[in-house]
């Protein structure tokens, strides 16, 4: 699994002090921390940035690129700024994305051109005019229509575009859980070549601090058997990046046999594998969500 770091974001105490003030100093030690924790992409939030956009992008891709060489994120709703960052972002580790371009024209038609101007590459975020779509099919017709216009109104190649299916809480959106994992094995057959990616701990939003991290955990190894190219996470949470990485292979060959239909018992299961399994049922709907359900 390909990790995006997300630590260096404007909604953060300190590191949104920083911006305002232009410190660069925490800015990097973040920086260099996800980067000696394994991130490959480095996602840089600044939020709407409406006061001063432009230059604070700038600023922030420089002191950033002065200590890691991974390739960026750029993460703004201000379009202006997106361009400033792009003028500036080294190519030199890889392209510059831009998170996120939705699936609404206004935003297509003002983005799609910076893609192709700069050769960068985007989260396709699939949100409509409509809203969020209400399952893995509506998500899929908005793919094809983002594909479609990448593609063959500006050249933007299918390898350029990441899919973003939008992962929401379970507490209170248990079927949009269920249609970003669906969503993501349908991928390979609208765009082969495209990548995709998602907020993965959005999952477990609401949900109580201790009972976050399996949830966030069953959740990446139940969307990477789906194909799921990449995360926007924390790479200091040693135990997501322990599973990003490759290991804990007894926890992710327990949960592909339950996605695969195979008979699992649950009176087999030592206590650590019992809570991931009952996870696996919460998230597919099995059984209801309730914060008691490692419990039951």
């Amino acid at each position: 699994m390909i990790v995006i770091g997300e630590r260096i974001n404007v909604m953060t105490k300190v590191l949104g002090a920083a911006m305002k003030t232009r410190d660069k100093k925490p800015i990097q030690e973040m920086a260099i921390a996800e980067t000696k924790a394994g991130a490959e992409y480095l996602d840089l939030n600044l939020g709407p940035a409406r006061r001063g956009g432009p230059e604070l992008t700038q600023w922030i891709i420089k002191a950033v690129e002065e200590v890691s060489d991974l390739p960026l994120f750029i993460d703004t709703s201000n379009v202006e700024a997106i361009e400033a960052g792009l003028q500036v972002a080294s190519h030199d580790h890889g392209k510059p994305v831009i998170n996120s371009i939705s699936c609404r024209p206004e935003r297509m038609d003002a983005l799609l051109p910076l893609v192709k101007k700069y050769d960068a590459a985007f989260v396709a975020l699939l949100l409509g005019v409509d809203g969020i779509p209400r399952d893995a099919s509506e998500r899929g017709v908005l793919a094809a229509e983002i594909v479609h216009k990448a593609t063959s109104e500006y050249g933007i190649a299918e390898e350029d575009i990441w899919f973003d299916p939008i992962v929401l809480p379970i507490n209170v959106q248990l079927q949009q859980v269920q249609a970003c994992f669906e969503f993501t094995e349908q991928i390979p057959y609208m765009a082969p070549n495209g990548k995709s990616t998602c907020g993965v701990s959005n999952v477990s939003n609401g949900s109580p601090n201790d009972l976050r991290p399996i949830l966030n955990q069953t959740y990446m190894i139940m969307l990477e058997k789906q194909g799921m190219y990449s995360c926007i996470m924390d790479p200091l949470d040693e135990g997501m990046l322990e599973i990003a990485k490759g290991g804990r292979q007894d926890i992710v060959k327990l949960i592909h046999k339950m996605l695969d239909g195979e008979e699992v018992n649950p009176a087999d299961l030592n206590p650590e594998e019992l809570k991931y399994y009952k996870t696996v049922r919460v998230l597919r709907g099995d059984i209801l969500y309730s914060d008691s359900w490692l419990d039951v």
